[in-house]
């Protein structure tokens, strides 16, 4: 599914998310410039966080993760402002700290500014997708040519 330039999700894509179990409290965009969100990325993390990835025309990628709980960093890191920047492994993040959730923006280290990580990941704001609801899922179909429950001993 492609992306679209300078949106976030589409509707049908947040739908997903949430039927998949995202909490709507959790599911979130973020203005990252130069970089659009993926539609196939978007969708649950954890037990009802929420992701995706932001691509860049030249196939760079930034992951956003939304989860509950407090934030535990790893490898290098130190406070900022509100939140946390961290280099681990190769990668860069900045964590956005809000009440009951954290906001991550994660990618290789130098690919993307770390104060306009900063800035995206603190500027993360509720998502509302664009265009109609996705339909719903198609109710199971009941097929004919299977046999019924067993009954009796060992049925």
């Amino acid at each position: 599914m492609a992306s679209r330039r300078g949106a976030g999700p589409s509707r049908a894509a947040l739908d997903r998310a949430r039927r998949q179990g995202a909490a709507p409290e959790l599911v979130y965009v973020v203005d990252l410039p130069g970089y659009e969100v993926a539609e196939q990325s978007v969708g649950v993390i954890n037990d009802d966080g929420f992701g995706a990835v932001y691509t860049s025309p030249g196939g760079e990628r930034v992951e956003l993760r939304i989860d509950r709980g407090p934030y535990v960093p790893t490898g290098t890191y130190e406070r900022d402002g509100g939140g946390w920047y961290a280099v681990n492994d190769g990668h860069q993040e900045y964590v956005a700290v809000r009440k009951d959730h954290h906001i991550r923006l994660i990618c290789p280290v130098g690919q993307v500014d770390r104060a306009v990580l900063k800035q995206a990941a603190q500027g993360a704001r509720p998502a509302t997708g664009t265009g109609p609801p996705a339909p719903s899922p198609p109710a199971p179909v009941e097929r004919g040519d299977l046999p019924g429950p067993r009954t009796g001993p060992g049925g």
